[in-house]
């Protein structure tokens, strides 16, 4: 039976800096198995690598000996027919290249074949994310891979690992690796973020004003952003930082170390519901297919994505969902409807 293995998660990088900090100070716990923190312990440098970010969809290929090989989304396993974008279609047309890199895993990390290998990458293309302004929507549709996971989810005390993806690709087949394109580096000092910051910040522009991965295939426009990848701690620390036209909430700054300061209800919902964050509503709710029938569906999602997202905010404002709830679900159904009736039109 497959089992659904989740994605690799990557934050925010506020969300970073706060679990740094919190496994920098760490000293132990207390008789009640309460963490004990002290705050004079200096604060790590810890240097990321970053990769393009693509927008396109989440996707994954699994494989066990048990089980054979499936296909999963971010949120379930996934089937030819089922999916809107056509990656289980894809990747059943390829399944021979797909085992050769699969195998290629099992060889070089001496693995037996119980244990299960994920492929994690961006299905990325023409047709995939409906925003006709990116250079990488251009382009005929591939699988770009940037993570490998080794897991053994029938085996509660198997700690899952992340191996290095660089080298596996097969470009005849349409399959990429993230990593055969423009990379970066910068140290992060958490004990002081701000020359960071800029540097983050001017990094996130250049890729925005022009798609580093879409120039390799010819063609040049605009790109989403990086994701930032470190070690810290014994474990992986992910964030991405997009640029403004990709934001999912209205940020005052690209790269938001802090949580916004927002003056009333109206400036919240300004603030959080953004045509980025309505796309991603709309593609998880409606597989991209606007139907008004779904749009109860698409309130829910967004409602949810902001008490996960945005709770942070919500509590420096003084607000709560429940007060801003209605105020988001007004501006929801406007911005929905406007798209129902451009796409009757």
């Amino acid at each position: 039976m497959h089992t659904h293995i989740p994605f690799p998660s990557i934050e925010q990088l506020r969300n970073t800096v706060h679990q740094v900090k919190l496994l920098a100070t760490m000293v132990g716990c207390d008789s009640n198995g309460e963490p004990i923190y002290d705050e004079t312990r200096p604060l790590p440098k810890i240097r990321f690598t970053g990769t393009v970010k693509l927008h396109g969809t989440n996707m994954s290929v699994a494989y066990n000996a048990q089980d054979g090989m499936w296909v999963q989304s971010r949120e379930t396993i996934i089937r030819v027919g089922q999916d809107k974008s056509g990656f289980a279609r894809f990747v059943e047309s390829n399944a021979d290249s797909f085992m050769k890199l699969i195998n290629h895993v099992y060889e070089t990390r001496g693995l037996s074949s119980d244990i299960s290998i994920v492929i994690y990458g961006e299905w990325a293309g023409k047709g995939i994310q409906k925003v006709n302004d990116i250079a990488i929507g251009e382009l005929e549709k591939g699988f770009f891979i940037f993570d490998v996971l080794i897991a053994k989810p029938q085996d509660a005390e198997f700690i899952s690992y992340w191996v290095d993806c660089t080298g596996l690709s097969c470009p005849v087949r349409r399959i990429f690796n993230i990593n055969d394109y423009d990379r970066y580096a910068i140290e992060v000092d958490f004990g002081d973020l701000e020359p960071a910051q800029v540097k983050l910040e001017e990094i996130t522009a250049t890729v925005e004003r022009e798609c580093p991965v879409a120039r390799a295939f010819g063609v040049s426009g605009v790109g989403e952003g990086v994701v930032w990848t470190g070690e810290y701690g014994g474990l992986v620390h992910r964030f991405k930082v997009k640029g403004e036209k990709h934001q999912i909430a209205r940020t005052r700054e690209i790269v938001s170390l802090g949580v916004e300061k927002l003056g009333s209800y109206n400036e919240f919902v300004e603030y959080a519901i953004t045509a980025e964050r309505l796309d991603q509503a709309i593609e998880k709710v409606c597989g991209n297919e606007i139907d008004i029938r779904k749009m109860g569906g698409v309130i829910k999602w967004i409602l949810d994505d902001i008490q996960k997202e945005e709770s942070d905010t919500l509590k420096a404002n003084g607000l709560t969902l429940v007060e801003v709830s209605k105020h988001i679900t007004t501006r929801v159904r406007e911005m929905y409807l406007a798209a129902v009736n451009t796409k009757s039109n």
